[in-house]
């Protein structure tokens, strides 16, 4: 199984473990390297985000951790970035900032306005229903074109290496707006792995829809794991976990979809740089 997991949450943003709970977990299941990559600051009140002012305290932390358990497990220092157009932009420069080994990308509010933002994330589906109704008048193909909008131009505009969950929006629509077979959808989706390809991102192959029971599969859906394949995208395989027990969970699943299509490696950061690891 892949020994490391580099999409990982603590207490300093939306995260419900304190990093060095999950630093032990990961060293009792043998990992070899995880990374952290709290929710990046927003400029607006968020509940899920690293205070602005507890960035620095949030590096300073890992490089404590990563000294003490250095002969134990690499600890990496990452963030997840939120893309807003306008409001959160200019992912090199934090990243230089605060000398993050890696950025993980990711979209969960759709707008440009603080006052205007559309929630595609969360347990409750009821932001998402109402942000749909209220931005979009209710018109789910207009919702989704905005979120992939907004995933391309994160893309062609923004340096980073792993793309988070990039089909999320389909979650909180739990099947009642669209089916994912649907051309239109799967228009959008594919025009957006074209762009992944364009510039040499990893996809995380993303399970916490399956340990939270929000959705039935990864993120992204297992029907696009052949199209990566084909078009040589590298992966990794991420839990997204906020809790600490939540490390690996459906690593196992994950990796046997990845081999049924073909896939032998995944990406893992070492030594600053990238790296495949073989799947096994």
């Amino acid at each position: 199984m892949q020994h490391f997991n580099l999409h990982t949450h603590s207490t300093f943003s939306d995260g419900k473990s304190l990093m060095e709970e999950t630093v032990a977990e990961a060293i009792n299941q043998g990992m070899h390297t995880l990374g952290f990559s709290d929710h990046s600051s927003v400029p607006f009140e968020s509940r899920v985000s690293i205070p602005m002012d507890k960035n620095d305290e949030y590096v300073g932390h890992l490089k404590e951790l990563k000294i003490k358990y250095k002969d134990q497990i690499d600890i990496l220092a990452s963030m997840e970035m939120e893309f807003i157009p306008g409001i959160v932009v200019d992912f090199d420069k934090i990243k230089a900032q605060y000398k993050l080994d890696y950025l993980i990308a990711s979209v969960h509010l759709v707008g440009k306005s603080p006052d205007t933002l559309w929630f595609i994330d969360g347990k409750s589906i009821e932001p998402y229903d109402e942000g749909l109704k209220k931005y979009f008048g209710g018109d789910i193909k207009k919702g989704v074109r905005a979120y992939f909008d907004q995933e391309n131009e994160m893309i062609e505009t923004e340096k980073f290496d792993i793309i988070g969950h990039f089909d999320k929006v389909k979650m909180n629509a739990r099947g009642r707006y669209f089916q994912e077979e649907e051309k239109w959808y799967r228009d959008m989706v594919l025009e957006t792995l074209d762009l992944i390809k364009q510039h040499d991102l990893i996809v995380e192959i993303n399970t916490r829809g399956l340990y939270k029971q929000r959705y039935n599969g990864f993120y992204p859906s297992e029907w696009l794991l052949p199209r990566m394949k084909e078009f040589n995208i590298p992966v990794v395989i991420s839990s997204d976990a906020h809790q600490y027990w939540e490390l690996t969970y459906f690593f196992k699943e994950a990796e046997e979809a990845l081999k049924a299509v073909g896939y032998k490696e995944t990406m893992c950061f070492r030594n600053g740089s990238w790296h495949a690891e073989e799947l096994i």
